[in-house]
């Protein structure tokens, strides 16, 4: 049986994140996001939607490894990565790789979701 070891949930505004982009298009996404995921969403037509979800699967994953922006952890250590079928896996690497292990976490279930000017985000972390 599977064991979870932590879950986090996260909700972002994407006009928050259109800000964001607006204002600081280079800084914002070369920290914050790795070059996958810009790949990914910069030629949606809505973006900074496809932007504030992986922002909030980023949160929650942290929420998971109980360390929010703290412990070294860098936002781009968390990658939203899509895969074949179309769901999105989080992929971890850096720091937040190392704390995954430490905490036992074999696999990090994720959910995005978007509404209405929100984008919502929930992980969980299953122990191996």
């Amino acid at each position: 049986m599977a064991q979870i070891v932590g879950i986090g949930l996260d909700l972002v505004e994407v006009d928050r994140i259109q800000k964001l982009l607006k204002a600081h298009p280079e800084r914002f996404l070369d920290r914050i996001f790795t070059p996958g995921e810009q790949q990914y969403c910069a030629p949606r037509v809505r973006a900074a939607e496809s932007y504030a979800g992986r922002f909030a699967l980023k949160e929650a994953v942290m929420k998971v490894l109980g360390t929010g922006w703290g412990e070294g952890i860098r936002f781009r250590d968390i990658e939203a990565v899509k895969v074949a079928s179309g769901a999105v896996e989080a992929c971890l690497h850096g720091r937040a790789a190392e704390i995954a292990g430490e905490l036992g976490i074999g696999k990090i279930h994720v959910s995005i979701t978007h509404l209405a000017g929100m984008a919502a985000a929930v992980a969980v972390g299953e122990k191996e």
